[in-house]
Formats: structure tokens, C-alpha cells, sequence
């Protein structure tokens, strides 16, 4: 711990940092913390912040008080917040020269706390790590472009562009599109880049002003850090130029999803060697079980990658979007991918993400499925050739509700997530969907007002 603070204190000094945001995610992936001077974090040597802090909802509220205690001292007690050395970023949007640190949280015997989504994270990598395994993964981030707008009632608008007109039609993959933004796209990379953020490629993708930007391959913590990071700059970088940027899974009616693939391969820590591969440059036999444990185990855990409402607008065939766990070669119509790669490059892509997902937990959900296949040696079905859309025989939950009651059922899941944060990310959700169940919507209005 010291090593780390005076790493720290190093970096921060020498890029004159005079104001910390200490950061933890709660279960839906927003960032919660304290706002520090430096001097007094570098006292403190972290943050304590109250354990309740993981069970808010996205609206701010807790869940009902009989699973509250059940899961949390009554006393609402604090845990201990330590700083993670490997997760300092710089906020270049910031007035004041600021830093972004990433905590990991503990109880106060030292203990990692069970409903943290970067300790899940870290759990699942620690059961690759003891089998001499280490996980790669690539994700690839979709999002929209909008108009600002400030009444949640009205729909969201395509914006304007440099060339003062908003896209119409379909514009996948158009070069000219996404230059109508250059302006906001060369601020998000500088951001990026000062904040030594791994990007990639960026893509226009089908809907209007619908983009992504890819992560180059690596470390699945340090990713799934980078990705919270990502979400903040590229909101600010959208703000500073009069536009919004949304990660909602389908904000938009009538137009594609957007999702957060996830591209997946495991390394042999002492040779190097992608163990997806045999020897013969095939897919190995421990390949076809992280595929078997993905479809097992997905539908189960599908609210890790599907954690909202709205998650579930965007599983409708021929829109660009799952709506099983079949898999094949270079197919998008199905929920896992296996692209064309070099044997030492060979990954399973899960398109079942969305992009409205907390990035600790889906990339530990999915990362985890794989993992019961290969230490179960689950077989999976045949690979589909052609459109997989129409496959029903393994289809996914079709509501939060039906999601929630088998992830809670499953005895599998709990087993390595721990019956702890499995009960607390189930009580957070439903307390959400309670929540929405209270709004009334437009289409109930326009459709049954006076029809009924």
C-alpha cells in the first residue's frame, strides 16, 4: 500500500494534480466517490465512503429494507477505499488540473467487499490466474450522437453536423457521415490520448449518428477501467460542442441497438500461446468449451449484460442484434462470433452486451461462462451457417423480469458470483424495474386513452 501511494504521489505531483476524484462503480456501472485535494487524499491514502453506496439504483433510491439489511450492517458503516496505482487518469475537461482514481473497496478486517463489480471482476480473473490462464479481451463500444435536449418526454433528434443538415438514412460504415463531427472526434482523441486510453479504430455504424470506437486488446480490468473513462470523456467531448452522447441500449425507435462486443481469447501464462488454437491451427478442444459454457450460462446471466429496461428493446431479429446464444464463423446473425483470424489470434466475439451494461460485470459475466465450460468440458451445439434469427432453441430471456428470476435461480451463478452480490444486484434491478413500472408511457397515452 505504501509502494502505491508513493507511486502515486510521484505521478501526481509531477503532473501537478491539485484535485482528486476518487471513484468506485456502483452495480449499474455509475462512477461514485469524493472529490479530494491532493494533499489530503495523499493523507488519507484512499477514501471511505458508506457500503450503501452499492445498492443505489440508477435513480438514486435503495432497495426495500428487509434485503437493505439483510445485505448492509444497519448502521450504514463505511468501507474502506483503497486507491488501485494502475487506475490514475487525467481529466483533461477539468478547470483544475485533475486526476481520476479508480479504488478497490474492502470491509474493515481488509476483506474484499462482495457487491463491488470491480472485486467481481477481479474474483473471476483470480480463477483464470490459479488455472495459469490469463484473458484477453477487445471491446468494441457503440453510441449515439444527439441534439441536447432537455424533456425526457420528447424522443431524441439526430443532430447537426458540420454541414449544418442531420443525416437521413442508413449511413454504415460511411467515412463522410462521421466527418460531419471531426471537430468533437479530434477533442474525444486528444482527450483519450492524454488519458492513455487504448482506442482503436473509429466506425460510423447504421443508425444516424450512431458510432463506435474499438479498444485495442489487453487486460481485462484495466479495460473495463478504461471503458468508465470513455463514457465521461466522450459525453464531455459531446457537451463541449453542443450535442449529447448516449450509451442508452436503444435510444431511439425504429433504429439499431447499440452494443458493447466483447472479443475474448485466453493466453497460457507460461508459454504465451493462445490456447483456443490446437496444434494443428484448429479450434482446440478448450475452445468449443468456452463456447459451450457461453451458451449455457449466458441466459442465466444475461441481466450483467442486459441490466435495464430498456437493455431488452434492442433483442428484435434483423436489427443488428442477437437474440440467442448460437454461434458461428463470421455470422453476425447469431450472439457469438468467432471471426476470421490467425490460429494465434483466434477470439469468440459476444455480441450480447449492450453497451448500457456496467463493463466490470459483463466482461466478468462473460468471461466467467467460458470458464465453466472449459473446467465442465461442455460441449456446444453445431455452428450455425446462414441467418440465425429464426433459431429458437436457444433463445434468451425475453424481459428483465424473466432474466432476473432465472439469474436468482441458478445455483451455478451464485456459486462463483457469491449469493451476496447475486442477491444485491437482483434486488437493485428490480427495485429499478419497480421504478419504471410507475411511469406512463407515450404509446399507452397515444394508444389507449381513448380506445379503450
Amino acid at each position: 500500500m505504501d509502494i502505491a501511494i508513493k507511486q502515486l504521489s510521484e505521478w501526481l505531483k509531477s503532473n501537478q494534480i491539485t484535485e482528486v476524484e476518487c471513484l468506485v462503480s456502483d452495480l449499474t456501472g455509475i462512477p461514485r466517490g469524493k472529490i479530494s485535494p491532493t494533499n489530503k487524499f495523499l493523507d488519507e491514502k484512499g477514501m471511505r465512503l458508506p457500503e450503501s453506496v452499492l445498492l443505489q439504483t440508477v435513480t438514486g433510491d435503495y432497495v426495500e429494507d428487509d434485503t437493505y439489511y439483510e445485505l448492509l450492517d444497519e448502521a450504514d458503516i463505511d468501507m474502506v477505499c483503497r486507491p488501485d496505482e494502475n487506475a490514475v487518469y487525467p481529466v483533461p475537461w477539468a478547470i483544475e488540473p485533475t486526476a481520476m482514481v479508480f479504488h478497490d473497496t474492502f470491509d474493515k478486517q481488509g476483506n474484499p467487499i462482495e457487491l463491488s463489480p470491480r472485486n467481481i471482476l477481479k474474483k473471476v480473473l483470480k480463477l483464470y490466474a490459479d488455472k495459469g490462464w490469463q484473458p484477453i479481451v477487445a471491446p468494441e463500444m457503440e453510441f449515439y450522437l444527439t441534439k441536447r435536449s432537455s424533456d425526457p418526454d420528447f424522443p431524441l433528434e439526430v443532430p447537426i453536423g458540420r454541414s449544418g443538415r442531420p443525416e437521413t438514412g442508413r449511413q454504415s460504415f460511411s467515412i463522410e457521415a462521421a466527418n460531419e463531427f471531426d471537430p468533437l472526434f479530434e477533442d474525444m482523441y486528444d482527450w483519450c490520448e492524454l488519458q492513455g486510453l487504448d482506442l482503436d479504430t473509429l466506425i460510423h455504424e447504421e443508425g444516424p449518428a450512431q458510432m463506435e470506437i474499438n479498444f485495442r486488446h489487453g487486460d481485462p480490468l484495466q479495460l473495463a477501467d478504461q471503458i468508465l473513462v470513455f463514457k465521461r470523456t466522450m459525453r464531455e467531448a459531446a457537451l463541449k460542442h453542443d450535442v449529447a452522447a448516449t450509451f442508452m441500449a436503444k435510444p431511439i425507435t425504429d433504429e439499431p441497438g447499440s452494443a458493447m462486443h466483447l472479443h475474448q481469447s485466453i493466453v497460457d501464462i507460461a508459454t504465451g500461446q493462445n490456447i483456443f488454437a490446437a496444434e494443428d491451427g484448429g479450434m482446440s478442444e478448450l475452445f468449443l468449451n468456452h463456447i459451450g459454457g457461453l451458451q449455457k450460462y449466458i441466459p442465466a446471466m444475461l441481466p450483467l449484460f442486459a441490466p435495464n429496461v430498456n437493455s431488452f428493446r434492442r433483442f428484435l431479429p434483423d436489427t443488428s442484434a442477437p437474440v440467442n446464444v448460437e454461434w458461428g464463423e463470421e455470422n453476425r446473425t447469431v450472439g457469438l462470433r468467432v471471426p476470421d483470424s490467425s490460429p494465434q489470434n483466434r477470439r469468440v466475439e459476444n455480441r450480447l452486451a449492450g453497451a448500457d451494461c456496467n463493463p466490470y460485470l459483463a466482461i466478468a459475466a462473460s468471461l466467467l461462462c467460458g470458464y465453466i465450460g472449459m473446467v465442465e468440458g461442455l460441449k456446444p451445439s453445431a455452428p450455425v451457417k446462414g441467418r440465425g434469427y429464426e433459431r429458437r432453441s436457444l433463445r434468451l430471456p425475453l424481459t428483465l423480469e424473466a432474466a432476473l428470476e432465472r439469474m436468482e435461480d441458478n445455483k451455478t451463478v451464485k456459486k462463483y458470483l457469491g449469493e451476496k452480490f447475486v442477491t444485491g444486484f437482483v434486488a437493485v434491478k428490480r427495485a429499478e424495474q419497480e421504478n419504471f413500472k410507475r411511469v406512463i408511457s407515450s404509446w399507452e397515452r397515444e394508444f389507449l386513452q381513448f380506445s379503450v
